[in-house]
């Protein structure tokens, strides 16, 4: 489903847009991309529970003493477009189905427009956020694939209030925090994130950025993903799916 998405969303010749896995590659292929791709001019380094600062760092340098520090090969850039990639296989009897917007480039806040969607998603609607993208998703016996993607647009068809705001911060922040305590992918993501948006890092500093997070802001986000073309992946059973026409002019 990922690669569906970002192929619908990016075009499926573009960087964003092709799949994760190739049946083509080559130990050649994959040391050269690794050399080219994973320097460490740019990268970012996010570690938590140190004991002895100083000791950590020599341990660092000693350890990425021969990696590769010159620039990373640029990637070509890639703009979202939003589309359609539909994958066929009526043998499942089964629809999957994600909608997707292009996203606030903002992780505090993208993060509390991912709530405000999933307090107001239907029943059998979930809210998902991926990097560039935000959206909703949701699956179905074939026969009941049209009904999902009318469920998939009504969670987003409304701009959430104030009190939806307000509750999805509360739970976007703790989601937040608690990732901060617990230790996790999503702990080393969002404090890469926020290096790279030249924030500080720190259980403090995690609350204040979503508590700065007002009605306004999501409103504006959320008037600004519903104003991009929408990305529509289905997979399965997907005879019933709308078409993203159809989709798309619920937008409009």
């Amino acid at each position: 489903m990922t690669d569906q998405i970002y192929a619908a969303a990016y075009g499926a010749q573009s960087a964003m847009g092709r799949g994760y896995y190739t049946a083509g590659a080559s130990t050649d292929s994959i040391i050269s991309f690794r050399e080219r791709t994973y320097t460490l001019n740019g990268a970012v380094l996010a570690a938590t529970g140190i004991s002895d600062h100083e000791s950590f760092v020599l341990a660092v340098q000693e350890g990425f003493a021969e990696a590769n520090a010159s620039a990373p090969a640029e990637a070509p850039a890639s703009s979202y477009m939003g589309g359609e990639a539909r994958l066929s296989a009526p043998s499942t009897g089964y629809a999957h189905l994600a909608l997707a917007f292009e996203g606030p480039a903002s992780s505090p806040l993208i993060n509390v427009l991912k709530h405000c969607l999933t307090l107001a998603a239907p029943e059998g609607v979930s809210a998902f956020v991926a990097p560039t993208l935000i959206g909703v998703y949701g699956g179905s016996a074939a026969a009941g694939a049209s009904a999902v993607a009318d469920s998939l647009c009504a969670a987003v068809s409304a701009a959430p209030s104030a009190d939806v705001v307000e509750r999805a911060k509360g739970l976007a922040k703790a989601e937040a925090l608690f990732a901060l305590d617990g230790g996790s992918q999503s702990l080393a993501s969002s404090m890469t994130s926020s290096v790279l948006e030249s924030c500080t890092y720190s259980a403090a500093g995690v609350a204040a950025s979503y508590d700065a997070v007002t009605a306004e802001d999501v409103g504006a986000a959320f008037s600004a993903m519903v104003g991009s073309n929408p990305s529509l992946a289905a997979l399965g059973d997907i005879s019933s799916v709308p078409y993203h026409a159809t989709i798309a002019a619920r937008f409009s």
